[in-house]
């Protein structure tokens, strides 16, 4: 049986200038969970003082207003080991986040891929400013 709970998970660590990330930015977050094009499984707010401590906030106790709409369905799937790793790119003096997401398209891919005898042997995923950056530089030689 091919059915998949969960499809592919991506690990993403968006950073922000200052101490908090303003709580309008997962508004986007937010209306990709709400179409379903995204399932958010975990969600870990932190920031790196000018020396280097880091502050993990909690968002269950309202550490961070207006994030209080996420709900993960899996809080702490992002383990210690995950956010100590992830934020040694975080610069001091700043914040981020580590969004974990399951893309639904990616589940229903990897179900039919494993219907069909098929198996992912290897992802890789460009950075859409490379991308864009790539289809200007083409765009312009088309012309």
């Amino acid at each position: 049986m091919n059915d998949f709970r969960y499809g592919p998970v991506e690990y993403y660590l968006v950073g922000f200038e200052g101490r908090h990330p303003d709580p309008s930015i997962f508004g986007a977050l937010d209306d990709l969970v709400g179409t379903g094009t995204v399932r958010l499984l975990d969600i870990v707010v932190l920031a790196k003082s000018d020396e280097g401590e880091i502050e993990i906030f909690d968002l269950e106790d309202g550490d961070l207003p207006g994030l209080d709409a996420l709900e993960p369905l899996a809080a702490g799937l992002a383990g210690d080991e995950d956010i100590e790793m992830l934020a040694e790119a975080v610069p001091p003096g700043s914040s981020a986040a580590i969004v974990v997401l399951e893309l639904a398209f990616a589940r229903t891919l990897a179900e039919s891929l494993a219907r069909a005898g098929g198996e992912v042997l290897r992802t890789d995923r460009v950075p859409a400013p490379v991308v864009n950056a790539m289809m200007d530089i083409l765009e312009q030689e088309g012309e």
